[in-house]
């Protein structure tokens, strides 16, 4: 990555351009592009918007929804072993395109992840973007490599930054093609899924869904944050998480450029009191315990859309935003034993419904053939905890108590017996 680009290794993106008039001068070049991108927009939103209501659920493959982000140059031997512990079976890693003198090592790493799928992000900087022939020559490397082991490829992330390279949708769809066409040539059994455009501005991704350049996707990724919403029920726009989802699944429905499946390659919430860790500024951070209670509802919010392939919880060793702080040894965030119990008890899970009723969520699941509720309220309330419960708290500790207390913390009801399945708390 050179300059005027420069990558921020405590926050592991790269830091604002500081030179408006290179910027001012990029955008002004890509004129044209970004004229697509509004009309494209103001046609696809709205309709997409009409139809919505009358996209399906599919039936999502609970044991490959869930996915971890790794660092293989963090902490490397912990990482290995904190895997195994978590019993992920996806996992999500990243490749720097001016970094690849370290692809011997991430195959290295690959080769130790045992039976886990993984997905590749291929992150991009402007050398790459300018010299597609570059690009081609580096990708051709790295799908000799590592196709045989990587499971999806994401090509690209954070298109709508001007920070990661890309000044339009055009740059990015001339970038993916050089994929695609490597694909189509040379390995036609790899999975590429793009275009990993970040926070809800569907209007760049519409662009890469929409237009006349000849490829195709295995899937969308996107890079769905809500923290500078707070909670991930909170309304942007007048949509929710859960609507951000099915507004997306419906434009992969009506596009003829991608199979209908959704990866969410990245997420999370910052910490607080972790500058210059924290990839956004303190406004936006959360306490350790409200990171993890956003986290998991994130994820049953998600898992429960029945609309979203995989979510990838970004992640694992990472101070500003992760599970594990490693500033001075090593510090287990609440957020560890949340995530592992989160995946002990779902991966092998079948959806039944979600219910809401007044800001109060009742998550139910088959999971062994028993019923699993989980509960959350946006306003706090209690329950009794019945007979028939088998009560354990967001980490996965056992509750005894005669009333169980509701609130931003999910907590997991197993049911002993046959009992209607709608628990009316309020």
């Amino acid at each position: 990555m050179q300059e005027p680009f420069i990558w921020d290794n405590y926050s592991d993106q790269p830091y604002p351009l500081k030179d408006k008039n290179y910027k001012k001068k990029m955008r002004k070049n890509e004129f044209v592009s970004l004229l697509k991108t509004f009309f494209i927009a103001i046609i696809i939103l709205p309709f997409s918007i009409i139809i919505t209501p009358f996209v399906k659920r599919k039936k999502i493959n609970s044991s490959e929804f869930f996915c971890l982000g790794v660092d293989c140059q963090r902490e490397g031997e912990l990482t290995l072993e904190l895997l195994k512990e978590l019993k992920i079976k996806k996992v999500l890693l990243r490749l720097k395109l001016w970094e690849m003198d370290t692809l011997n090592n991430l195959k290295e790493f690959i080769l130790k992840c045992d039976d886990k799928k993984i997905t590749l992000k291929i992150l991009q900087d402007r050398e790459h973007i300018e010299d597609l022939d570059l690009f081609k020559k580096d990708l051709e490397l790295i799908f000799t490599e590592l196709s045989e082991y990587v499971d999806i490829f994401e090509i690209g992330s954070t298109i709508n930054r001007a920070k990661w390279g890309f000044f339009s949708v055009d740059e990015y769809n001339k970038f993916y093609k050089i994929a695609y066409d490597l694909k189509i040539q040379m390995f036609p059994n790899i999975k590429l899924i793009g275009s990993g455009v970040i926070d809800f501005e569907y209007h760049f991704t519409s662009h890469t869904l929409f237009n006349f350049f000849k490829y195709k996707y295995d899937g969308i990724s996107a890079l769905l944050y809500v923290d500078r919403r707070g909670a991930p029920e909170n309304m942007q726009m007048g949509f929710n998480l859960s609507d951000k989802i099915a507004l997306l699944s419906t434009m992969t429905w009506i596009s003829r450029k991608v199979k209908q499946k959704i990866h969410i390659t990245e997420t999370n919430w910052p910490i607080s009191n972790t500058a210059p860790y924290a990839p956004t500024s303190e406004h936006e951070c959360v306490n350790e315990e409200l990171y993890a209670d956003f986290m998991l509802r994130y994820h049953l919010l998600s898992f429960a859309s029945q609309q979203v392939d995989s979510v990838s919880w970004h992640q694992l060793i990472a101070p500003g935003y992760g599970l594990i702080d490693n500033r001075n040894g090593i510090k287990i965030y609440p957020a560890y034993q949340t995530y592992k119990f989160m995946v002990e008890n779902l991966k092998d899970a079948q959806f039944l419904r979600l219910d809401i009723n007044r800001d109060y969520y009742i998550l139910q699941c088959l999971v062994n053939d028993r019923v699993l509720q989980i509960h959350w309220t946006l306003k706090p309330t209690t329950l009794k905890n019945e007979d028939f419960f088998e009560s354990y708290s967001r980490d996965g500790v056992k509750i005894k108590d005669e009333t169980l207390n509701i609130g931003s913390s999910p907590i997991y009801i197993f049911i002993k017996k046959a009992v209607p399945l709608k628990v009316n708390c309020l």
